[in-house]
């Protein structure tokens, strides 16, 4: 029976896709490791870490300036103000940079901004934004939904190419289930089973997955081990301060560390962080 995704399916193309973003390559033998703070609430604060994420050797930096919170009165970013400070970022460090985009009206001027454009966990099923973000021309970062199945998120990949681009990169970002004990379900399977249904890339994100800065780190070791593609990480150098997702995010002097023991994860498996 032929899969109802037909433009992402790996029959439809058996060698694997390499998206670049910038200078950063996706789906090839070296694992980038996208890393920032979850939103730019600063611009100083930003710009020095980014500045210190580039001399670790991170591949891209991330960083929300329209965030979609749960809440009504969270910090819902800085919008075209924080654009201009990943603009700031990316003439500073030389590094490509992905940021999110929520509404169809925010796709033009983030374009000119950013590398690539995130289309995040709540709007995967938002098909209108899908076609917006693909005619782009950028390349784009698709986050699973957080209760969408594997042929779901695939379906909207679907839309992407079917738009024509087709540099999509896939995130897994878990998914809602029974468990309380973390934020998110991280389905590390997912990895394995898009690699076997799509050409495209797929990576993890352990920050979003797990909610708790205590698990990102064996998380991303597993997505590593797993075959991932890459990996979005928050760092922050302040968490206890950070406006958006604090609890999740990485010290640098831990983030440090978890880049060593990734390295060394990724050598054990024929790749290279």
């Amino acid at each position: 029976m032929p899969r109802p995704f037909r433009l992402v399916s790996i029959e439809e193309k058996p060698e694997r896709t390499l998206v670049k973003a910038g200078s950063c390559v996706f789906g090839g033998e070296i694992v980038p490791v996208i890393a920032g703070p979850c939103a730019v609430e600063d611009e100083a604060l930003y710009l020095a870490t980014a500045e210190v994420l580039a001399s670790l050797g991170v591949s891209m930096l991330r960083g929300g300036v329209f965030k979609p919170r749960t809440s009504p009165y969270a910090f819902q970013g800085y919008g075209d103000n924080g654009l201009a400070v990943l603009r700031q970022a990316r003439s500073l460090t030389g590094l490509p940079v992905v940021t999110e985009i929520t509404d169809v009206r925010q796709v033009e001027e983030a374009s000119e901004a950013v590398d690539m454009l995130q289309v995040g966990s709540r709007n995967m099923h938002n098909f209108a934004l899908l076609r917006e973000v693909a005619r782009a021309g950028l390349p784009v970062l698709l986050k699973r939904g957080f209760a969408a199945t594997i042929e779901e998120w695939l379906l909207a990949a679907e839309y992407m190419l079917a738009e024509g681009n087709g540099d999509v990169v896939l995130c897994e970002r878990g998914i809602r289930t029974f468990e309380p004990a973390t934020r998110n379900t991280l389905d590390i399977s997912a990895v394995p089973v898009v690699k076997s249904l799509s050409h495209l890339p797929v990576i993890v994100d352990p920050s979003h997955a797990s909610g708790s800065w205590r698990l990102v780190g064996p998380l991303a070791l597993a997505a590593v081990a797993a075959g991932a593609d890459g990996l979005m990480i928050e760092v922050h150098p302040h968490p206890n301060r950070a406006l958006c997702d604090g609890e999740q995010s990485l010290t640098v002097e831990r983030f440090t560390a978890l880049l060593s023991d990734m390295k060394k994860v990724a050598e054990a498996v024929s790749r290279r962080v």
